[in-house]
């Protein structure tokens, strides 16, 4: 699949990928709004401008493994998966629905580029160690890439996880936070502040940067710069909102997962569409 370099292009996807967010949540009158909205241009920018992927082919060959850690933004994953070819777009709107391919958080088993399940918060990164370390056995230059939420680092699991990739020099993997500040009871400064943040990654042996998550060019610069560095893993602090892209979501715990209302829903679409 040719690879989207212009930040323009990348820009109008977004857009387009958040349309399908709201419309998904809501009609299914329930999931993650603010997350899902806050990981959009991550999401976008490196499945169309760097992964190695084959459009409608989800298990093709040397292609490169995402790990969604922070599951419940399954929403923004699913409207990526769908615009690469993978299922219908049609199949988007039966989220959450009994029988759906599309459950709350993905399911490897039931949602065509889907690699592996995920959920329980900070079990990705371990997760996304093991396909590296399988990958680099190959020697076929696959590389893995996983996206955190901030909160999710509270958990004892994601520091062990960032110790092994240290110690095993996992060069072929790229992790992205998603530092939107808020997660399901409040800010992450007041429930269990994980700063000072990138200072403890490089503590533990990662190359980090900070970068703004909303801004495509930034994202792909990191992204190509990581992919450069060797022998340790790389880890992509992006500053985002939750809710970006509709004004009411913004900066908003109480819609970490509340599907919009009737109301919210005609506001988003007024939004988004200009």
């Amino acid at each position: 699949m040719k690879r989207i370099i212009d930040a323009g292009q990348l820009r109008e996807i977004a857009r387009q990928v958040r349309l399908d967010i709201v419309e998904m949540l809501y009609r299914a009158g329930s999931g993650h709004t603010g997350g899902s909205l806050s990981a959009a241009d991550i999401l976008v920018t490196l499945f169309f401008g760097k992964m190695r992927l084959k459009f409608g082919e989800p298990k093709a060959a040397q292609r490169d493994y995402f790990v969604l850690s922070k599951g419940h933004a399954a929403p923004a994953l699913y409207a990526v998966l769908a615009r690469l070819g993978y299922f219908s777009r049609e199949e988007l709107f039966t989220l959450r629905r009994f029988g759906s391919s599309l459950q709350g958080h993905p399911d490897a088993t039931l949602t065509p580029g889907v690699e592996v399940p995920t959920g329980s918060l900070g079990q990705g990164l371990s997760i996304a160690n093991g396909l590296a370390l399988a990958l680099r056995l190959n020697g076929t230059g696959q590389r893995v890439y996983t996206l955190l939420g901030d909160g999710e680092v509270q958990e004892g699991q994601v520091w062990e996880a960032a110790m092994t990739a240290s110690h095993y020099g996992l060069d072929n993997l790229t992790a992205v936070l998603d530092r939107n500040r808020l997660q399901i009871d409040g800010r992450t400064k007041e429930v269990m502040s994980i700063e000072p943040l990138a200072r403890k990654w490089e503590a533990f042996g990662w190359h980090t940067v900070e970068i703004d998550g909303h801004n495509h060019q930034e994202i792909l610069d990191s992204l190509n710069a990581c992919e450069q560095v060797q022998g340790r893993p790389s880890m992509i602090i992006a500053r985002t909102i939750k809710g970006k892209g509709v004004s009411i979501f913004e900066d908003q715990v109480k819609y970490h997962g509340v599907a919009p209302s009737k109301d919210e829903y005609e506001q988003a679409l007024k939004e988004l569409a200009a």
